[in-house]
């Protein structure tokens, strides 16, 4: 497992949803030391704090584990899945379009 990779997808999640380290230490109920730590690779999150992370980031934790996955295009197609269910049926359609119009 790459504990680099690893720390860098948590700290890309993190800036997608514009928390700060501390913010999300707090959330997760860290300190913002042991958050640097982690996003920096220098340690492996005890998994009830990875939950803890990826639960606050709002992503699955094979999206961080990603590299570590077999199945990580599964976990992506899971999320589109997901993410798009939760959009009316008229943006669902333009999305389907889209992606038409882009693998075609």
């Amino acid at each position: 497992m790459d504990q680099v990779a690893i720390g860098a997808r948590i700290k890309a999640a993190r800036e997608r949803v514009h928390l700060t380290q501390e913010q999300l230490a707090e959330i997760v109920d860290i300190s913002p030391t042991h958050m640097s730590v982690i996003e920096r690779g220098v340690k492996t999150p005890k998994l009830d704090t990875f939950i803890r992370i990826a639960n606050a980031l709002g992503v699955s934790a094979d999206a961080l584990l990603q590299d570590g996955v077999e199945h990580a295009n599964d976990s992506i197609m899971a999320e589109l899945s997901v993410r798009i269910g939760r959009l009316p049926q008229k943006e669902q359609n333009r999305i389907l379009n889209a992606i038409r119009a882009l693998t075609e």
